[in-house]
């Protein structure tokens, strides 16, 4: 017969065991960026993203707007863009959509990279994923690739990540250094609703990884059809290198947050995934 002691050792570890099974709790918190969201007027919003990726990156693209569109508050269609070298290297961000491209951006640093044009301090007007083919042409897997532009269209919708540790939440969305997946989680859903649907106002969704509470509204006009005036240079502002993404925000030596500011609310935040080097 096994006594009290022996027992409370088995209990014990089995307890262990299970808690390192999940992601600590600490982590398991709202990963919306900032207030940032699409202005609409009714749900799902009918977003383009245009494709300006070469042959090599269109399936992961493909992948990447299939896995979002799953969200009941997107309905995403790709639209074909030019894939020409200067057309991808200057990615340029057009009003009302979402831009992605690839190019050999050069060995500065960042693996990817999404930048948000903000409106009247919130609403995201236009919004652009660039992927740097310097770094992930060698050296990276598929599923390594997969994970970045999934996570940089990720952050074009308003979200930012997850878990920024180093540990794994099984989302494209955390910045696990394997880069190893691909997809979104339930906690990204469930983040896109607390956003966007005010039927969630004021509603706590939890899933094991990930915890947010609805703030959700409609808006009176939307982002993808609106013709609010802009500042003068904000909306084909040259933010390609560095030196023109603004002020530092936050830098962790994995992921960084730039922001220039036009003033009266009208913003460009850069997003950038760090390579490790």
């Amino acid at each position: 017969m096994r006594n009290k002691k022996s027992s409370f050792y088995i209990l014990s570890l089995i307890l262990v065991l299970a808690l390192a099974t999940f992601p600590s709790s600490s982590a398991s918190a709202n990963h919306a960026w900032g207030s940032y969201h699409w202005a609409r007027t009714a749900n799902p919003m009918p977003l383009k993203v245009i494709d300006s990726v070469t042959s090599d990156w269109d399936g992961k693209l493909n992948t990447a707007i299939a896995d979002w569109d799953q969200s009941t508050m997107l309905s995403l269609a790709k639209e074909t863009g030019s894939d020409s070298q200067s057309t991808r290297k200057r990615c340029r961000a057009v009003a009302g959509k979402a831009h992605a491209c690839n190019a050999n951006y050069g060995f500065n640093g960042w693996l990817g990279l999404a930048q948000i044009w903000i409106t009247g301090g919130v609403h995201i007007s236009q919004a652009t994923t660039k992927v740097n083919d310097s770094y992930l042409s060698s050296g990276y897997t598929d599923t390594n690739k997969q994970h970045v532009i999934c996570q940089e269209i990720g952050h074009d919708w308003g979200l930012d990540h997850q878990d920024e540790s180093g540990a794994d939440f099984n989302t494209c969305m955390d910045y696990s250094d394997a880069l190893d997946n691909p997809h979104p989680n339930a906690g990204d859903y469930d983040q896109l609703l607390c956003i966007y649907d005010p039927a969630k106002f004021g509603v706590t969704l939890t899933t094991p990884t990930h915890s947010c509470t609805g703030t959700g509204h409609l808006d009176s006009f939307n982002s993808w059809t609106s013709s609010a005036p802009m500042p003068a240079g904000f909306a084909n502002a040259d933010v390609h290198a560095q030196e023109n993404w603004g002020e530092k925000a936050s830098d962790n030596g994995k992921t960084a947050l730039f922001v220039r500011d036009f003033g009266d609310g009208n913003m460009i935040y850069t997003f950038v995934t760090w390579a490790n080097q």
